[in-house]
C-alpha cells in the first residue's frame, strides 16, 4: 500500500506550475486532493477533471475539516485565511518545496539545479527517459508540449524535478542524481553575494544520497570551487565543451542555425547526434541532458537518436509567427547571461536584417544588483525597447534606486540603440511604425511581456 494512498491534502495556490504537478502526483498515488487559487485556469480545470475539488478564491471554509496536511505555494502570505484555518486545525503545513522533498525521497530522485537552464534540461532529461520507456515522474517549471504539460506521473521509480536555489528551497531535496548546470550571481535580494550562493549549492551537493552521483559543469569557475569542497569519495561526472570533460562534444558543425556533434563519454565516441534547439549554449544543455539520462538508465542508442528531436519548452526561444517577412519570437531570458545566449542563438538561427529585443526587466533588485551586466548584454540586438520593471517581492529601497529609464541610459552608454516605452500599447505602436520585412522581434523576460508579442502578431495578421 502506498504511504500516500487514502490521505487527504489541501493545496493553497494549487494553480501554480509546481503545486499543480505535486497535486497530480499525489492523486496518482491514491490521495484525495482539494485546493484553492485566486483564478480559474486550464490548470485548475484539468485538476478538477482528475478529481480534485478546487475553490476559486481563498477562504478558511475551503479547508476540509479533516485533512492530513496543507501544502502552500511560495506566493502564500502569513495572512492567508486558509493558512490560519490550517493552524486552527493543528494539521501539518508544508511549503511546496518541503512536500516535494517528501515525495522525492520515496523515488529515485534526479534533481536539476543551477542559475540558468533548469527547466530546459529537466524537460530534456524527462523526454529522453520517456523515449527510453522508463516512465518517469517529473515536475518542470514550464509547459513541455512533447510531454503533454509541465508535470507527469509515470509508472517507473524515477522522479525528475527542478531544484531551485531561491530561499534555499532545494535543500529539501536529496537526490540520487544531481545535475549542476552553473552557479552565477542571482537572487541577490536573498543571497549576500556569490560566496553565499556557493555555500548553498555546496550544502545541496552534500545532501545527495551516499551512493549518488553529481553531474557537474566542468568549465564553470564557481562549480569548480564547489567540486574542490566535495568529499573525495563522491562520484562526479564532468560535462562541457572542453576536452577534459568526461561527457563532451566533438566535431561540432553548424547547419541552418543548429549544431550536430559527436557525443563523447569517457573518451569514447558514442555516435553522431544533434541539438534540436538553437545556440551553442543548447549544445551544452544537450550534453547535460544526455549525461543525466544515461546515468538514469537510458540506452545510448535512444539518447543518440532522440536527443535532437526534443523541441524545447514554453517561452524558451519559442517561435510565435512569421508574417510578411517579420519573425516574432518569445523568450524567458531575464538574467544577463541568458540574454546574451538567447540573442546569439537568434542571430545564428534566423540571421535577421535587424534584431529587435523587447526586454521587460524582472525585479528591481535583480536590475539594481546586475545593472552593468544587463547594460552590456544587449550588444547583439540592433534595437532594444524596455518598459517599466516587472515588480516581484521587491523592497522599497530597490524600487527607489533603479528604474527602466536608468537601464536604458546604461545600454546607450554601451553604444547600443535603446528606448524606454513604459506601456505595452506604446511598444506595439512603435513596432507597427518601424519594423520592416526581414526583421526579427523577440519579446524577452520572465514577466508578462509575451502579451506584446501576441498583440503585435494579431495586428500583423490583420494588416500585413
Amino acid at each position: 500500500m502506498d504511504a500516500y494512498s487514502g490521505k487527504t491534502y489541501h493545496f493553497v495556490g494549487i494553480g501554480g506550475i509546481g503545486t499543480s504537478g505535486l497535486a497530480k502526483l499525489l492523486m496518482r498515488r491514491g490521495a484525495t486532493v482539494s485546493g484553492s487559487d485566486m483564478c480559474r485556469s486550464p490548470v485548475t480545470d484539468h485538476l478538477c477533471s482528475l478529481g480534485a475539488a478546487i475553490a476559486i478564491g481563498h477562504d478558511g471554509g475551503n479547508v476540509p475539516g479533516v485533512v492530513d496536511a496543507v501544502v502552500i505555494s511560495a506566493a502564500v502570505t502569513a495572512g492567508n485565511p486558509e493558512l490560519a484555518r490550517a493552524s486552527e486545525l493543528g494539521c501539518p503545513i508544508y511549503k511546496y518545496a518541503e512536500m516535494l522533498g517528501r515525495l522525492f525521497d520515496t523515488c529515485t530522485g534526479l534533481a536539476v539545479c543551477g542559475t540558468h537552464g533548469k527547466s530546459t534540461v529537466g524537460a530534456w532529461i524527462s523526454y529522453l527517459l520517456a523515449q527510453s520507456g522508463l516512465h518517469p515522474n517529473y515536475i518542470i517549471g514550464a509547459e513541455v508540449p512533447q510531454l503533454g504539460g509541465s508535470s507527469g506521473v509515470g509508472n517507473g521509480p524515477l522522479f525528475v524535478a527542478e531544484a531551485c536555489e531561491y530561499d534555499r528551497s532545494f535543500l529539501n531535496l536529496h537526490p540520487s542524481i544531481a545535475v549542476l548546470l552553473n552557479i552565477d550571481q542571482d537572487h541577490l535580494d536573498y543571497y549576500d553575494g556569490v560566496d553565499d550562493i556557493l555555500d548553498a549549492f555546496s550544502t545541496f551537493a552534500d545532501g545527495l544520497k551516499p551512493d549518488g552521483v553529481l553531474i557537474a559543469n566542468g568549465t564553470d569557475k564557481n562549480v569548480a570551487r564547489l567540486l574542490r569542497r566535495l568529499d573525495p569519495a563522491r562520484r562526479v561526472v564532468t560535462v562541457g565543451l572542453e576536452r577534459h570533460c568526461q561527457v563532451t562534444a566533438d566535431n561540432l558543425k553548424l547547419c541552418d542555425g543548429l549544431y550536430s556533434f559527436d557525443l563523447v563519454r569517457n573518451g569514447t565516441v558514442l555516435g553522431r547526434t544533434k541539438s534540436g534547439l538553437p545556440g551553442r549554449h543548447n549544445v551544452y544543455n544537450a550534453l547535460m541532458a544526455a549525461a543525466g539520462a544515461l546515468e538514469a538508465g537510458a540506452a545510448e542508442s535512444v539518447v543518440l537518436e532522440r536527443l535532437g528531436t526534443f523541441d524545447g519548452i514554453d517561452r524558451r526561444l519559442m517561435f510565435k509567427a512569421r508574417v510578411d517577412g517579420i519573425t516574432v519570437v518569445d523568450d524567458y531570458a531575464h538574467h544577463p547571461t541568458e540574454i546574451r545566449a538567447s540573442l546569439e542563438a537568434l542571430r545564428q538561427l534566423y540571421a535577421p536584417r535587424r534584431l529587435w529585443c523587447i526586454f521587460q526587466p524582472h525585479q528591481y533588485s535583480r536590475t539594481r544588483f546586475l545593472l552593468d551586466d544587463f547594460a552590456e548584454s544587449f550588444k547583439l540586438a540592433d534595437r532594444t525597447i524596455v518598459p517599466e520593471i516587472y515588480f516581484v517581492r521587491d523592497t522599497a529601497e530597490s524600487r527607489s534606486t533603479v528604474n527602466a529609464e536608468v537601464l536604458v541610459e546604461r545600454i546607450r552608454q554601451q553604444q547600443c540603440q535603446a528606448l524606454f516605452i513604459n506601456d505595452f500599447a506604446g511598444i506595439v505602436n512603435h513596432l507597427k511604425e518601424h519594423v520592416r520585412s526581414g526583421d526579427l522581434v523577440v519579446t524577452m523576460g520572465a514577466g508578462t511581456i509575451w502579451k506584446v508579442a501576441d498583440e503585435y502578431i494579431q495586428w500583423l495578421r490583420e494588416h500585413r
